[in-house]
């Protein structure tokens, strides 16, 4: 597919909205399934402003809304179910595009939901993490991680150093737990919706180009999908 492509896919007895979108240049024949956070939906500023980047560095994306979205509900569906619609995506996905190199994942709920379906070894050749919630909020006891020692897939997880879902030494910590197949990279000065501030003499514009880039080079060292 040269296009961006709509799709209508089956989920359970329900149906969603996904699109399709090819790689802007030659890159590293990988599609990234990425999965929108839990305030946010397939069309959204942060999904938008990640997809382009990304296929700019090579990356074909697929985005898509969970069930609640589609159904214009802001409250989300239990982790079940979300792990279901991510799958019926990936799988619809495969069908559609055929072989390619297939990476899950999404922004922060979707990153998590992605993760724990990897975590119970869903097909994938690796798992992209974009803000990935590591605890709620003011709440760092609560912590995210009992699954992903678990994935067997190679990882590149992307975090704000400003990052209020994610402290730092928690999830170096975390890290420092898990197999090289983790890799970590924070972005200075980002928030959880890799945002900074005039202060850090960076632009938003310049930390979204430190993302694609970053994640262009990781894909392009994937096995690809036999």
């Amino acid at each position: 597919m040269s296009a961006p492509t709509s799709w209508r896919v089956r989920v359970g007895e329900e149906e969603t909205s996904a699109v399709f979108e090819p790689a802007l240049a030659p890159g590293s024949g990988a599609l990234f399934v990425c999965a929108h956070g839990a305030g946010g939906h397939m069309a959204d500023r942060g999904m938008l402003a990640v997809a382009e980047p990304l296929r700019r560095c090579g990356l074909d994306v697929v985005r898509f809304n969970f069930l609640y979205r589609e159904k214009g509900s802001t409250h989300p569906d239990t982790m079940p179910r979300l792990k279901e619609c991510i799958a019926a995506v990936a799988s619809h996905a495969r069908r559609e595009i055929g072989l390619q190199t297939f990476i899950l994942g999404g922004r922060s709920m979707g990153g998590r939901a992605a993760s724990m379906l990897a975590a119970e070894e869903f097909p994938c050749e690796g798992l992209l993490l974009l803000a990935y919630p590591l605890h709620p909020a003011g709440k760092p006891e609560e912590l995210r991680d009992a699954h992903l020692a678990r994935i067997k897939v190679p990882v590149l997880c992307l975090n704000g150093t400003r990052d209020a879902l994610c402290r730092r030494d928690l999830m170096d910590a975390v890290v420092d737990r898990l197999t090289e197949r983790w890799t970590m990279h924070w972005l200075e000065g980002a928030d959880h919706s890799f945002r900074v501030l005039k202060s850090s003499g960076r632009t938003d514009g310049e930390v979204l180009s430190e993302i694609a880039e970053t994640c262009g080079a990781w894909a392009s060292g994937l096995r690809r999908s036999i």
